[in-house]
């Protein structure tokens, strides 16, 4: 039976399971999906232990989308391109990275709205950031960021033919898309934009799926946004990792399902904590 799974720093909460397992269910694949929790000074010795253990293929999360570049032996242009990877395919011992995470944004914002020649405003200058910043400029949108360090929104400015703000100047922002790439928002009711700004956009997006709804959804919605869950991201770019390991696409919805499923689940465990 073949082996993948998803490496990271958590990884306990992670939804990649729960997606990859009902595809290899719904089309009968010999393989199971794993979570491996590599510290970052575990790295080195994580990513060569899947040459020597044989596993297919892993998922990259936080905080190794970076740092995982200069221990493969290739990488996809795309991935080059944004400068993160958050898959590896295990091609006969050959550690190939690949970036699925832009493919993931874009699906998730064309549902919603045709990019070209729109104004997107995206919130961070992350790894995550990177991602989506290069899937708006690849589909013809027009991208300021806005970042609490300044010098890090000037960088990828720079890096994608973007504009970089500060980000005391985030209530004069205006445009078609608002996006967070920031953790602010995550298992907690904060939102990373002030809500009076919200009216102002037609598409409002969170890549943050825990909770479903954060309060940046919520306002926005509040404020007639159409809203995009961080969920639909995660989901497809899941599709295209599935279809680099196994040369199939399983249905989005299959995974989408799982993983609302897990949620679920989790949720329900957290309040018998509590």
């Amino acid at each position: 039976m073949d082996v993948y799974g998803i490496i990271g720093w958590p990884v306990a909460h992670s939804l990649s399971p729960a997606m990859h397992n009902a595809a290899f269910k719904a089309l009968g694949q010999e393989a199971v999906y794993g979570k491996f929790p590599v510290a970052p000074e575990r790295l080195s010795a994580a990513v060569e232990g899947l040459r020597a253990l044989g596993i297919k293929g892993v998922s990259v999360t936080i905080p190794h989308k970076e740092a995982v570049r200069s221990l493969l032996q290739d990488i996809h242009q795309e991935a080059q391109e944004i400068g993160a990877v958050n898959t590896i395919l295990n091609d006969n011992g050959r550690l190939v990275g690949f970036n699925t995470d832009w493919q993931g944004a874009l699906r998730a914002l064309e549902e919603q709205i045709s990019l070209k020649g729109k104004e997107a405003v995206v919130l961070g200058a992350g790894g995550a950031a990177r991602a989506v910043v290069y899937a708006l400029k690849k589909a013809g949108a027009l991208v300021c960021i806005y970042n609490r360090t300044f010098t890090k929104a000037q960088e990828l400015a720079l890096t994608f033919g973007a504009k970089a703000f500060a980000w005391e100047a985030l209530s004069e922002a205006r445009g078609h898309i608002l996006i967070n790439t920031t953790s602010v928002g995550l298992k907690e009711d904060r939102s990373p934009a002030p809500a009076q700004i919200l009216s102002r956009f037609q598409v409002v997006m969170d890549i943050v799926y825990t909770p479903l709804e954060t309060r940046l959804l919520r306002e926005a919605k509040a404020q007639g946004c159409k809203t995009i869950s961080g969920l639909k991201m995660l989901v497809y770019q899941a599709v295209e990792q599935f279809y680099l390991w196994r040369g199939l696409r399983p249905e989005a919805r299959l995974l989408e399902e799982a993983a609302l499923a897990a949620l679920t689940k989790e949720e329900r465990h957290a309040e018998q904590r509590n």
